[in-house]
């Protein structure tokens, strides 16, 4: 069965495999200033089974809408990084119902956790957060939220280094794993670091399919890494990214 992957925006994916949905760091359109993301969540069945994952709270990667949701779905489930645990006030501070924490699951970087047949691992984000490995019969998705290679000019050497030795030390731990498809960070704002650190995951890691995101609506951008020599060995591996609402039919 072939999982059909919609890229909703920025890095946001809902992803369709067998009998399950995975949602991805899911906002609303109009949550960052000076953007206008046009993305739409598809539409499910009110007893779908929906998991919905947020790498961290950044407003480009969480929206506190997702947890709205627990009233259209009813079984839905949230995974959630240990850093961004809501206390009682805060969620009622928010308009969200305190039902929904039972719906709530935390986990912390580098650890694991079994719910409902997925098989969830984690790995310590660069920024803030987890990155998500989720395994469901037989199939594997990478989500890398922000756990990227940040190399950014002007900033001390020390942090630097830092997050170059993080990120490989973090990449590393998938290797020898088959990862069917996995989004990964392209952020134009890097410069000439900007493709870093896809390079190394694509030269150190099994993925099928990779799918760029954290584009902030530039998708050319995944042209250009494409027609560069350097990624030759691997551009066939690469999707192309079109622009929001885009679906991706990816077979075994």
């Amino acid at each position: 069965m072939a999982m059909k992957v919609t890229f909703i925006h920025h890095s946001s994916f809902c992803v369709e495999m067998e009998d399950i949905v995975l949602v991805f760091d899911y906002f609303e359109g109009d949550a960052i200033p000076g953007f206008s993301f046009q993305g739409k969540m598809p539409k499910f069945q009110k007893d779908q089974k929906i998991y919905v994952f947020s790498s961290h709270q950044h407003q480009d990667h969480f929206d506190f809408k997702v947890l709205e949701w627990v009233k259209q779905y009813q079984n839905i489930q949230y995974i959630f990084p240990k850093d961004m645990k809501f206390s009682d006030h805060y969620l009622m501070r928010h308009g969200i119902s305190l039902d929904v924490k039972e719906k709530i699951h935390y986990v912390k970087a580098n650890a694991s956790l079994a719910l409902h047949g997925l098989e969830i691992g984690t790995l310590l984000s660069t920024d803030e957060g987890v990155a998500f490995l989720v395994s469901y019969k037989g199939k594997t998705v990478y989500h890398a939220g922000d756990l990227n290679w940040w190399h950014w000019e002007g900033e001390e050497d020390v942090f630097n280094q830092y997050q170059e030795k993080t990120y490989k030390r973090q990449i590393d731990k998938l290797k020898g794993k088959t990862i069917d498809v996995a989004f990964l960070v392209m952020d134009q704002r890097l410069g000439e670091a900007k493709f870093w650190g896809i390079d190394y995951f694509m030269e150190h890691v099994k993925a099928r399919y990779v799918i760029p995101m954290h584009l902030w609506q530039n998708h050319d951008l995944v042209k250009q890494y494409k027609e560069r020599q350097k990624s030759s060995g691997f551009q066939e591996r690469i999707c192309n990214v079109d622009g929001e609402n885009q679906v991706f039919e990816l077979k075994r």
